[in-house]
């Protein structure tokens, strides 16, 4: 008999929110509009050739590596061409990872709510996941140190930056109390980071893996570049990046040569940082935008985050008296009705779900959309 597996609700909902009359707040899109389509039509003419039609080494391309090592030393993560992978998106790094290091009942311990694709995969490595209470400031490192103590997990999950879905970023104090645990208990730490240069105010945050050498770091090309090439990659000690190599070469051999190809070409002849700043530029217009619209749009007692950046607005909707147990699960349909679209919480919970919460992404519409859909949710959560 095949095994069953759930697939994932957002990419479910996707489907359902392809009607261009629908507002979606669903998926965590950039804004296609963004997209440098000259810029990387450019660099893939400049790239092809027979060499980046060819099959390439499994590590990735040379010159890539050495472009994304330097971006990252200079924001502050030092980091050396062989300190990385090159994966087909961070995805790709996750499943690696979880492939390298975890036995079917191995333990991993998440953020509550956390990233409904990594759970995904914990679940299909047969791990049991255990879940670390935490706040608005991110994971709580004491309830971190006594899940160690209780569980001897082998492997933390966290996306300390603007998470998804909640928006939250942990606190430098909590990232060194968190890394100090993992180095005193032995613990690999996955740090899921596509988000961190996409920040609308205050300063950056080291990032996790610049406070400890059990940080497997993970970054991508998608939220800043475009999703469609699936670049990707993961920074990891020497200790473990042979068996990661090793790995990568079962799943497929090596990422897309001329996409690689393309995207250091990109890197070598525009600005990135420039292109960055483009899109903090709009999508701080657009997260002010929903921010402001919230009050009109949700029942009053509504909780919600106010992110310093990445994509996702949380929401937590009343529960109790005169307003009953609401289930955001059971609202899709009637805002799909009313052509808007968003995504409902459970699904990010590891165990028990919170069942009054969704997530909205307000990164792919305008702000005249967003008011608009604003407006067509009010008339779903009022």
């Amino acid at each position: 008999m095949p095994r069953t597996f759930s697939s994932s609700p957002v990419r479910d909902l996707l489907a359902l929110t392809a009607r261009p009359e629908v507002i979606s707040f669903a998926g965590g899109l950039p804004a296609p509009e963004f997209f440098d389509v000259d810029g990387l039509r450019t660099a893939f003419d400049q790239a092809l050739s027979r060499r980046s039609l060819q099959y390439a080494p499994t590590e990735g391309d040379v010159d890539l590596r050495a472009l994304v090592a330097d971006r990252l030393t200079r924001r502050g993560l030092p980091t050396g061409v062989d300190d990385l992978l090159v994966t087909t998106g961070s995805q790709q790094a996750l499943t690696l990872l979880v492939t390298a290091l975890l036995e079917p009942g191995a333990v991993v311990a998440v953020e509550e709510p956390t990233y409904l694709a990594a759970l995904q995969c914990f679940r299909l490595a047969g791990a049991r996941i255990v879940p670390v209470a935490g706040d608005e400031h991110g994971m709580d490192p004491a309830a971190l140190a006594d899940v160690i103590t209780r569980e001897r997990p082998e492997l933390l999950y966290l996306v300390p930056t603007f998470a998804n879905p909640t928006g939250r970023t942990l606190s430098l104090e909590r990232r060194a109390e968190i890394a100090a645990l993992a180095d005193r208990h032995g613990l690999w730490v996955v740090e899921d980071d596509p988000y961190s240069e996409l920040r609308y105010r205050g300063e950056p945050v080291p990032a996790l893996a610049s406070l400890s050498e059990r940080v497997l770091y993970a970054g991508s090309f998608s939220k800043v570049g475009a999703p469609g090439m699936r670049l990707g990659w993961l920074r990891a000690p020497a200790s473990i990046m042979r068996t990661l190599v090793i790995v990568k070469q079962a799943a497929d051999l090596h990422t897309s040569t001329i996409d690689q190809a393309a995207a250091a070409v990109y890197l070598k002849s525009h600005d990135l940082d420039e292109h960055v700043r483009g899109l903090c530029a709009a999508y701080r217009e657009r997260r002010d935008a929903m921010i402001a619209a919230l009050p009109s749009t949700v029942p009053d007692g509504t909780r919600w985050s106010d992110p310093d950046g990445g994509m996702f607005v949380w929401l937590t909707l009343p529960n109790g008296v005169g307003h009953g147990d609401v289930d955001t699960a059971a609202l899709v349909t009637s805002a799909l009705e009313r052509d808007v679209a968003f995504v409902p919480g459970a699904s990010f919970y590891a165990t028990t779900p919170d069942r009054s919460t969704l997530r909205l992404s307000f990164t792919t519409n305008t702000t005249a959309e967003i008011a608009e859909g604003m407006r067509r949710l009010a008339t779903v959560l009022r």
